[in-house]
């Protein structure tokens, strides 16, 4: 079972993930061309931002209103024949599919593409009472054969190579190696038939939950959905509160969206409503359908005023794609089902707060999270408030020795730059001692806890006159460069770096 995070592991294992230099390769890869096309295909849609507020201002109302949708979406699915089931928290959800599984002698179960289940983790329950599960998503069943949790919302192998993936179906799969992207997906679908037309009982996700209607909506490129939905006698659907919407008609304006801004399409595949059991006269569908609608701390989320707004999420893995920090250490470092700024945000109140409380600071706070999303989430000023809970509050983070002294470093600064004529001696006193350090109005090298700034940049002397760029790294004068002019020009804040200067070359 997935480990629980906590913030020594998350500092290790990032500082491992931003060592990892092949990683960092395949992340910025995918994630670049994910975001050119998303570029694209909202660029060439003027409505989009108009839509973006017209799905908001629909999951404003859906949240506002939410025990009265949910009920209303209770009644509606259960006159269609299903059965739905509140669940309170994790444990409640895996019993009662696994007594499922048990009282229908469930053999094998096939998934569709579901972050509620990997929430849950339902796998590990369903394996321990002996019954087969097969991630049916293509993502989904590479990350299963290599014993991984998704990296992404989205795209969960993101942290794979096509290499990767050849090598990993020739040795799960005994099948001839290959790295043609299309020749892969022939062997997994080989496989996979096979499951789909064994399987007992069927597992999804959703996307979306109609209260008007009593539907729910699947939103999916492969079609795994479609017969996770179709071929299996039991199916069950696995939802959090927050997924259900007021009406059909809602529909339209996150369609309009969520393909954009996920996958860079103008719609997705297939768009797959499942509408109660097997009628008279039908020849596919399940003879049972149960929903189970999954709180497991959403309500801790929509009692608090500010935290409430990251229930407007639609799932689709946009804010991750242009983070920095994701972008530099991948899923699997974040230490829980939902990574990137989405996960800092909903982690604590689906974990424990003391426990994953030091996500919220796993962000710089840039922005982009906030401009990218498509119900327009203001995820930075969330992670400031619970930034505020973790410092101000009774949130017991456990916190590593490091961070530790840069909280208590930060505290100590607040109170000094709150102290103006103590501030201005102490500039004083500095510039006078560390003047015969100085080369140029600059100090190539500051004693501990500041000697971290000097080991990439140089640090301007508090009152100094130096003349080069603010912050760059001083270099002997060669001949031929008197350090004017754009030969001798450097970036600020920056050392003089060959090989990154190649590399930027070699992308140009």
């Amino acid at each position: 079972m997935m480990r629980p995070p906590e913030a020594e592991s998350f500092f290790a294992d990032s500082r491992k993930a931003v060592g990892d230099t092949d990683l960092r390769r395949k992340l910025e890869g995918a994630v670049g061309r994910h975001l050119e096309q998303v570029e694209i295909v909202a660029g060439a849609f003027p409505q989009y931002e108009q839509e973006k507020v017209a799905a908001r201002r629909i999951k404003e109302e859906a949240i506002s209103r939410l025990p009265e949708l949910l009920e209303q979406l209770r009644r509606n699915l259960e006159a269609k024949g299903a059965r739905v089931f509140f669940a309170g928290d994790a444990a409640e959800a895996r019993n009662y599919i696994v007594d499922l599984g048990r009282k229908n002698a469930v053999k094998l179960a096939v998934k569709g593409k579901s972050m509620a289940t990997e929430e849950i983790e339902l796998n590990h329950a369903l394996q321990g009472a002996g019954i087969e599960v097969v991630e049916t998503d293509l993502g989904e069943y590479i990350v299963q054969l290599r014993g991984e949790r998704p990296s992404h919302i989205i795209t969960p192998a993101i942290h794979l190579s096509k290499e990767d993936v050849g090598k990993l179906f020739e040795q799960k799969l005994a099948a001839p190696y290959t790295n043609v992207p299309e020749e892969l997906t022939v062997v997994a679908r080989a496989r996979l038939r096979e499951k789909f037309l064994a399987a007992d009982m069927g597992v999804v996700g959703a996307n979306f939950a109609v209260a008007e209607t009593g539907s729910i909506v699947l939103v999916e490129n492969e079609g795994n959905g479609r017969l996770t939905t179709s071929l299996p006698e039991v199916v069950v659907a696995v939802m959090g509160i927050e997924k259900v919407i007021p009406r059909a008609s809602d529909l339209s304006h996150f369609m309009e969206i969520l393909g954009r801004t996920a996958t860079g399409q103008k719609l997705t595949t297939y768009v797959n409503f499942v509408n109660g059991v097997r009628r008279a006269g039908e020849l596919d569908g399940p003879r049972e359908l149960h929903v189970v609608i999954l709180d497991n701390g959403r309500s801790q989320m929509l009692a608090d005023p500010v935290l409430r707004e990251a229930l407007y999420c639609l799932r689709c893995g946009a804010c991750l794609n242009v983070c920095p920090v994701f972008r530099r250490i991948g899923g699997h470092a974040y230490g829980t089902t939902y990574p990137g700024p989405i996960g800092s945000i909903i982690s604590p109140s689906l974990v424990h707060e003391g426990q994953a409380g030091h996500l919220a600071f796993a962000s710089t706070l840039c922005g982009a999270c906030k401009d990218i999303c498509p119900v327009k989430i203001d995820i930075p000023r969330i992670l400031l408030h619970l930034r505020w809970r973790a410092t101000e509050g009774d949130i017991a983070v456990k916190w590593p020795q490091a961070a530790h002294r840069v909280r208590t470093g930060a505290k100590l600064t607040a109170r000094l730059f709150a102290a103006p004529s103590l501030m201005r001696a102490l500039s004083r006193a500095a510039s006078v001692l560390l003047r015969p350090f100085a080369r140029d109005g600059y100090l190539s090298w500051l004693p501990p806890p500041f000697n971290g700034w000097t080991q990439s940049r140089d640090f301007p002397l508090f009152g100094g006159t130096g003349n080069r760029v603010a912050g760059a790294k001083s270099a002997p004068v060669e001949a031929g460069n008197t350090g004017s002019g754009p030969t001798g020009s450097r970036d600020a804040g920056q050392r003089h770096d060959p090989e990154a200067h190649e590399t930027e070359q070699a992308h140009q």
